[in-house]
């Protein structure tokens, strides 16, 4: 098996905090070929079941925990956040779009294949989360929804460290001026997060530095963004995008797990 350095990627504000593990996971490490190929755990793509539940596998063994015992949710690019206390079937997980807990040895994450996936720890607390960030998840409040989440297991805003892992950034995220007018049709103060390209003139938005901003509004005390680009590190990580400028069937997703050692 691959290195867990070589599988995934660390935020150092959050290894910093005692007891609690995590990982952005990359596409490396895997089993899964073609398209997929490697570390593929995204449950709802054409991938073979068994790939899939071996690759999940070798995630839960880097985080310690049984296969069971790392939950996902089915993300529809909402604003819920569910809170779990224990194991739950995975052919019956919850509709949300982001996961908190205070239990320990249970290991929350997040699929993402250009959205930006967001791990939480409040420490003192002893409270987790992690969301699934994309343009609509977070205009509509996801971030906001897992503070509140976290909250109510006894997290404070000031004291929770958030970690923004691998997501597209604005150099590849391309977007149409229908897209712009709708956004800032629902948050005109969010202007300043799209860019005009100089080359293709075309808008492009910067998804991480808004789900940061989100992050601050919700008073988060530690914010850190790894910045590293889905789109441009194919050997590393999955893109939607990328996949969809190929014109390939489906594409792979990239786990981010964190939990409560």
């Amino acid at each position: 098996m691959v290195t867990p350095d070589k599988v995934r990627i660390c935020a150092s504000s959050l290894s910093a905090i005692e007891g609690v593990r995590h990982g952005f996971f990359t596409r490396q490490g895997g089993v899964s070929g073609g398209v997929y190929a490697s570390l593929n755990c995204g449950p709802g793509s054409g991938d073979e079941a068994a790939n899939v539940t071996e690759n999940r596998a070798r995630v839960a063994e880097i985080l310690g925990v049984e296969p069971d015992r790392l939950l996902s949710v089915s993300q529809q690019h909402s604003a819920d956040a569910v809170t779990a206390k224990k194991p739950w079937d995975p052919a019956k997980a919850p509709e949300a779009d982001a996961i908190v807990t205070a239990t320990r040895g249970l290991a929350i994450g997040i699929l993402t294949a250009d959205c930006a996936p967001v791990l939480f720890a409040d420490g003192h607390a002893g409270v987790i989360g992690a969301a699934h960030a994309g343009w609509r998840g977070a205009l509509s409040g996801i971030i906001e929804a897992t503070v509140k989440a976290m909250q109510k297991l006894g997290a404070q805003p000031e004291r929770i460290t958030a970690a923004i892992g691998p997501a597209i950034s604005l150099k590849a995220y391309e977007v149409g001026s229908e897209y712009v007018e709708r956004f800032l049709a629902e948050e005109p103060e969010s202007e300043a997060f799209f860019m005009t390209d100089e080359g293709s003139g075309e808008p492009h938005f910067d998804l991480p530095a808004y789900v940061g901003e989100r992050l601050a509004r919700a008073r988060v005390g530690t914010i850190v963004d790894l910045g590293l680009c889905t789109y441009c590190e194919e050997t590393r990580l999955f893109s939607y995008r990328r996949s969809q400028h190929r014109g390939e069937d489906d594409y792979g997703r990239q786990i981010s797990a964190i939990l409560l050692a």
